[in-house]
């Protein structure tokens, strides 16, 4: 039961991550901002988001978040099997 319930916060966290990528960043509705922030990493608004989003996830020993979010989008890693 706690596994389904961590779970399920999970994913309202990714959709409330993607729902700010697409309303505050006018960005793709099915994209995290941290998977936007290493595809864009060129442009210097997103380098900095990218380094502020790796540290903080860095403290939850995640350091390269951004790109392995970015890579989790490329592979559609974040679908539920039936649908990858």
């Amino acid at each position: 039961m706690k596994a389904r319930i961590v779970f399920w916060l999970l994913q309202v966290l990714i959709a409330l991550d993607q729902l700010a990528n697409a309303l505050l960043f006018f960005g793709w509705a099915d994209e995290t901002i941290s998977a936007r922030s290493w595809r864009q990493r060129e442009k210097w608004q997103w380098r900095v988001a990218r380094c502020a989003i790796d540290w903080l996830f860095a403290l939850l020993g995640d350091s390269n978040h951004c790109e392995g979010a970015y890579q989790s989008e490329q592979q559609r890693s974040q679908l539920p099997g039936e649908l990858r």
